[in-house]
């Protein structure tokens, strides 16, 4: 599977975890000044600003530690920019969400990090 493919996929399947959990996402891959916010969705008055990283079984690492500190800055400044574009009353929230594929078909592990910035 391609880095663009599995991408795709933890962003899917992070939209799908959140809508189960009664949010509704609000964008996907939304760009402005040199980032991307991988998911923006929306509970009630809490706007939460995800970053989704995915490791295939032939990666180096989990995808809980690709996370960097400069990531979260990122995160932190594109989710100002969004809520000065489209306004976002309420609560905001930074969470980070990550996919492993698991070697062999033996599945997959979905972890959800809220409030990490």
């Amino acid at each position: 599977m391609r880095s663009s493919d599995l991408g795709r996929l933890g962003e899917d399947l992070a939209c799908a975890f959140f809508e189960v959990h009664g949010y509704r996402c609000l964008a996907r891959r939304w760009r402005r000044g040199g980032g991307e916010l991988d998911l923006v969705v929306r509970r009630r008055a809490l706007t939460v600003f995800v970053e989704v990283k995915a490791r295939g079984p032939g990666s180096y690492g989990r995808a809980a530690e690709a996370i960097t500190s400069g990531q979260l800055r990122r995160l932190r400044r594109l989710a100002c920019s969004w809520r000065q574009e489209h306004g976002a009353p309420g609560d905001l929230r930074l969470d980070v969400v990550t996919l492993d594929v698991l070697a062999e078909g033996r599945g997959l592990v979905l972890r959800h990090f809220p409030g990490v910035g």
